[in-house]
């Protein structure tokens, strides 16, 4: 099974505590890790602006991306997030362990 991890940047820890356990109850991530106070520069409507917001890090396998993408579109606060994924190589058991936390939908159903 193919894991990526999710990237998405947020304004602060809150948005991206309730966007990480949107994506968890939906079993569309086996974990998440929020990483606090990164410094973003970027283009945005014409202006180079910059920030400091919250990474948010989810593990997921690649087949749930788009799926991912909705539920955090859906409790985003930004109006473009920046929801990016990169392939992940995982160690022994990890790409099991993706796999059996995401494998049932909440009400038990594959």
């Amino acid at each position: 099974m193919d894991i990526v991890e999710i990237e998405v940047t947020c304004p602060d820890a809150d948005s991206a505590r309730t966007i990480a356990r949107a994506c968890l109850q939906a079993r569309q991530c086996a974990c998440a890790n929020l990483l606090p106070e990164v410094e973003s520069l970027f283009h945005w409507q014409g202006q180079i602006d910059c920030a400091t917001e919250v990474l948010l890090r989810l593990k997921t396998p690649a087949h749930l991306f788009e799926a991912a993408c909705s539920t955090i579109r859906a409790h985003h606060p930004y109006d473009l997030p920046a929801i990016v994924a990169l392939p992940a190589r995982s160690g022994p058991g990890v790409a099991d362990w993706v796999a059996s936390e995401t494998a049932n939908t909440p009400d038990g159903s594959t």
